[in-house]
């Protein structure tokens, strides 16, 4: 008897036409994408809104211009730095760019790095913040005493001694040109477009008074990121405060603080920070606390009436009568489950602490000589023709990052909704 040419392996016993065993059923998508929606509910609070975040495409473009901007200003003068970053003269080998870091450079390299490495380690989220702001005071406070660049500082040096043959080698950063280098040793510069100038590059043109626009912009950047998140703290922590004890004892300490609210609602604070410049001179430390203190009010309505509602929850009034002090009803209890709006209405408030320097600098009224996006912005009107250089590449940025801020706020808004991510099924 002969075997066929192609045989087939034995079916199991009980087993389909295809060859699939009997206890194995057939896969239902609407049960594996329940057991999902379960799987999901079963995380952190953190965790779960960071996931539906992530999924909006409005928050995904935000968090990689916001990510490139913080990139950017930590590693600014490894970008844009007239000190190259090595040389070698007459045979010693040297870094100039690390020798003229100052003490804010470390305070940004800090932390950067330490906040990449917190993000990454288990824990709790405000352990792990508190942390971070203790390394970031701490090296605040070693930089002051230990760090000292040269209070003298000539750019253009380097490159009078490379022309003269003196230099044997040497590493220059991407674009060549410091932030307050304004190019005294060619003689000849001023408001210059792209491309313009033969013997030297300069990617986005100069502005008035010769720099280069590409190294003020990215400099800048440590401006509109310190000003926007340092004053949204400011405000963060004080209306936190307020809000909190007004919507937990309510009563008089609620009409107190209500009118405290509809006062510092009333005060305009483009004209107050017009007043203290007056005053006062320019420092962007007294408009990061001037933006800070005029802009709580807002969280400050969002927590109390968020505590307003949680006060007469089971697990507050367990903690009460469990004798527990007031920060920690206030803080470790209620305020992380009212969280939500505070996290929206801050990403919105950087937005408009990054406008509102960027106004004040744009009406003359910004720092002196650090650069500014408003600054820049000013310079293209200031001269009898348009400089569409210095109003397209400032401008720009300014309106990314404000928008890039907005989208994060509107997709925070949805992902904290439950309402809103059970009927959208968390899609962009």
């Amino acid at each position: 008897m002969t075997e066929p040419l192609f045989s087939q392996p034995p079916a199991q016993a009980g087993a389909d036409s295809q060859g699939r065993p009997p206890h194995q059923p057939l896969p239902d998508p609407v049960a594996e994408e329940r057991q999902a929606a379960a799987d999901r509910r079963s995380q952190p609070w953190s965790r779960q809104v960071l996931s539906a975040l992530l999924r909006r495409t409005g928050a995904r473009i935000g968090l990689v211009w916001i990510s490139l901007l913080v990139l950017v200003a930590t590693f600014a003068p490894f970008i844009a730095n007239s000190h190259p970053l090595y040389l070698v003269v007459d045979g010693q080998a040297s870094s100039p760019l690390l020798t003229n870091l100052a003490g804010e450079d470390w305070i940004w390299l800090v932390g950067f790095l330490s906040g990449v490495v917190l993000l990454n380690l288990s824990g709790r989220f405000w352990l792990r913040l508190s942390s971070w702001l203790i390394l970031l005071g701490l090296t605040t406070l070693l930089t002051h005493f230990f760090v000292s660049p040269p209070v003298l500082t000539i750019h253009e040096q380097y490159r009078e001694l490379e022309a003269s043959g003196g230099i044997e080698r040497i590493v220059r950063a991407p674009i060549p040109y410091s932030a307050k280098d304004y190019l005294r040793d060619y003689g000849d510069t001023g408001i210059e477009a792209p491309l313009a100038a033969d013997d030297r590059r300069h990617w986005l043109g100069t502005e008035e008074n010769g720099a280069d626009v590409a190294a003020r912009m990215i400099h800048a950047s440590r401006i509109a990121l310190g000003i926007g998140f340092i004053a949204t703290g400011i405000a963060l922590l004080i209306g936190t405060l307020i809000g909190g004890l007004m919507g937990y004892f309510s009563g008089v300490v609620d009409i107190i603080g209500m009118r405290l609210v509809e006062i510092f609602e009333a005060i305009p604070t483009l004209f107050l920070l017009l007043t203290f410049v007056a005053f006062f001179g320019r420092s962007i430390y007294m408009m990061m606390i001037i933006i800070g203190i005029t802009s709580w009010s807002g969280y400050a309505r969002y927590v109390r009436a968020e505590f307003l509602k949680l006060r007469e929850q089971d697990f507050v009034q367990a903690a009460v009568a469990c004798g527990l002090p007031l920060w920690s009803i206030l803080f470790r209890h209620m305020l992380p489950n009212g969280l939500a709006p505070l996290l929206v209405a801050a990403s919105f408030g950087v937005a408009s602490a990054i406008l509102a320097e960027a106004t004040l600098s744009f009406l003359g009224l910004g720092l002196v000589d650090d650069p500014s996006w408003g600054q820049m912005l000013n310079q293209a009107v200031q001269s009898s023709t348009f400089n569409w250089w210095l109003a397209v590449f400032p401008g720009g940025a300014i309106f990314l990052t404000v928008f890039a801020y907005n989208l994060i706020g509107e997709a925070l808004r949805d992902a904290v909704d439950p309402h809103t991510r059970r009927a959208g099924g968390g899609r962009a």
